[in-house]
């Protein structure tokens, strides 16, 4: 029998010219109705999601835009975490991004998983 986790990580590479980045943000809302503790990980042009003001730009009917999206996210508690080196070859930094975001390797990530967490790709 498999274990179970009450841990998700969600991995995200699309950007805010992307509907699948909508999709990931209303799962991640989804799972933390269900109760799981959910951090996503942020790499690629899915940094300017957290750009302060970027995601205003994205909205995929009938979802609700991502700005409330991931405004509704970081109330409820979920971890949003920005690779270093994307947020840098970007030319942004920690003032860049939206409040609560954490710039960190994915050695965060890779902790959660050996944890048990389960995993989502986007």
């Amino acid at each position: 029998m498999q274990p179970t986790t009450d841990k998700l990580v969600i991995l995200m590479t699309k950007g805010i010219d992307s509907e699948v980045s909508s999709v990931a943000f209303t799962l991640a809302n989804g799972a933390l109705t269900a109760g799981l503790k959910v951090s996503i990980f942020l790499t690629s042009t899915a940094i300017d999601l957290v750009r302060k003001g970027g995601q205003r730009f994205t909205q995929v009917a009938p979802l609700d835009p991502l700005a409330a999206l991931i405004e509704d996210f970081q109330k409820r508690g979920g971890a949003i975490w920005a690779c270093p080196p994307c947020v840098k070859a970007r030319g942004y930094e920690q003032a860049d991004l939206l409040d609560g975001v954490i710039i960190i390797g994915g050695s965060a990530m890779f902790a959660e998983i050996k944890d048990g967490a389960a995993t989502l790709s986007f």
